[in-house]
């Protein structure tokens, strides 16, 4: 099967240029920035006049909630909200029940995603506070990395004990991508919160019980580990101003920001109570601007979603009751695009922190960029082509997104994934099934 997608703007390895790829079953053959196709012979032609042709996005942080979950969300379902909003390839996070903590429970869900899942897939393993001896046992070919959640969250997998987190940075010889807030900070200040607002506080209170200082310390502490053990250590969703004074100087010790803590303040809380509510939690307007600002400053490495779906009821409530997390990824590369038009970063360094950097930083093989050779995952978008998001075209399972209602201006009209099209301006093929992504 050959295809062409012709007459297109694209964007990899630092520039964008006008030509034509060739895609031959699921790799990409030549670029040409020559317009001479009426020389190849191709089984599909796509004009691309007008749009922007940029590697599929790697999502390195995901919630898809299978196994013990799929009430709110499951593979097929997020996979397939995934390749709307053209996202090719995703890293899922351990905290499923059961949880991702043994081999066994990581084989597991490779089998599950080999039925369901319509894009490329891998999983974190979780790192508790007594299996550190199952690290040697793990296929360093097969996972990105080892999750390490340094401050309560969902899922019961918290790592408080300082001798477990010691050796876990000795031992851990894939990257550790850490969730870092600390416990003790969060648990006084939900005590006062309680004692003056009852108990269950008002969500607006979600920033000062998940306070910035309790994501210091905890990330503080992470890097200090990091350094002390030669680990190498990916913060996820970082949230405040402060603590990227930690990175953009050591390549062994990089950042991720997430789309809600750059889109979103703690304004926000006013209009949307619950729905944004997630952990770290979205804090204010200063701290977005700072991490706006380090998407290009080279302190913040990856843009991920942290998409965590949750029913809409579970979203009901204040700071104690309502739950922590949301629905992103359909529409985490729009409002990404939309920083671009807001002049926050250019498309080539969009394309940097989405796609280029993931695949660098946890060595994804043969994806993440447009070249010959490589896995033809691409996203075709079209620039001034407004749209507005209402609930019948959210695909995530849970049905809503606090995006609703909410104008972009980018679209996202067609995602091949290893060559082929799944999703084609609203049309989906419900029999694609994407492949196990490959490490190092």
């Amino acid at each position: 099967m050959k295809t062409l997608i012709e007459n297109a703007t694209i964007v990899s390895d630092g520039r964008s240029f006008c030509g034509t790829i060739v895609i031959e079953n699921d790799r990409i053959a030549e670029i040409s920035e020559q317009p001479h196709t009426a020389l190849w012979h191709a089984d599909q032609t796509v004009d691309a006049t007008g749009c922007f042709v940029l590697p599929g996005i790697i999502d390195d942080h995901v919630h898809f909630r299978e196994p013990g979950l799929t009430g709110k969300a499951d593979i097929e379902s997020e996979s397939r909200a995934a390749a709307w909003g053209g996202v090719t390839s995703f890293f899922d996070m351990p905290n499923t029940v059961p949880q991702t903590t043994t081999p066994e429970a990581l084989d597991a869900k490779f089998a599950m995603a080999r039925q369901k899942s319509h894009v490329n897939y891998s999983f974190f393993y979780g790192a508790t506070n007594d299996n550190v001896d199952t690290f040697s046992l793990l296929d360093p070919h097969r996972i990105p990395g080892i999750k390490l959640f340094m401050g309560s969250s969902t899922g019961n997998m918290l790592v408080d004990r300082e001798e477990a987190l010691r050796a876990i940075f000795k031992s851990a010889s894939l990257p550790l991508m850490a969730h870092c807030e600390d416990t003790g900070i969060i648990n006084e200040n939900m005590r006062k919160a309680k004692a003056s607002d009852g108990d269950d506080p008002p969500v607006a209170m979600h920033p000062i019980i998940r306070s910035e200082e309790a994501c210091y310390r905890s990330t503080a502490l992470a890097v200090q580990m990091a350094r002390t053990y030669g680990a190498r250590l990916h913060v996820a969703h970082v949230s405040t101003a402060r603590e990227l004074e930690f990175f953009g100087t050591d390549s062994h010790i990089t950042a991720e920001a997430v789309i809600a803590h750059l889109f979103f303040s703690d304004a926000d809380y006013a209009r949307l109570g619950g729905r944004i509510k997630c952990n770290p939690s979205i804090k204010t307007a200063a701290d977005r601007d700072a991490l706006r600002k380090a998407l290009t400053n080279g302190q913040i490495t990856t843009v991920g979603t942290d998409h965590a779906p949750h029913l809409l009821e579970e979203k009901q409530g204040g700071a104690a009751r309502a739950t922590s997390g949301m629905p992103m990824v359909q529409f985490s590369l729009p409002t990404m695009l939309e920083l671009t038009d807001e002049g926050v970063m250019s498309l080539e360094r969009l394309v940097e922190l989405m796609c280029h950097n993931p695949a660098r930083l946890f060595e994804v093989r043969d994806r993440g960029f447009i070249r010959p050779g490589f896995k033809a995952d691409l996203v075709l978008v079209r620039p001034h082509s407004p749209w507005t998001v209402t609930p019948d075209i959210i695909q995530s399972k849970c049905g809503w997104s606090p995006m609703e209602g909410h104008e972009y201006q980018w679209r996202v009209e067609q995602t091949f994934c290893n060559g082929h099209l799944i999703y084609n301006n609203g049309v989906f093929d419900d029999d694609s099934r994407g492949e196990e992504l490959r490490f190092r």
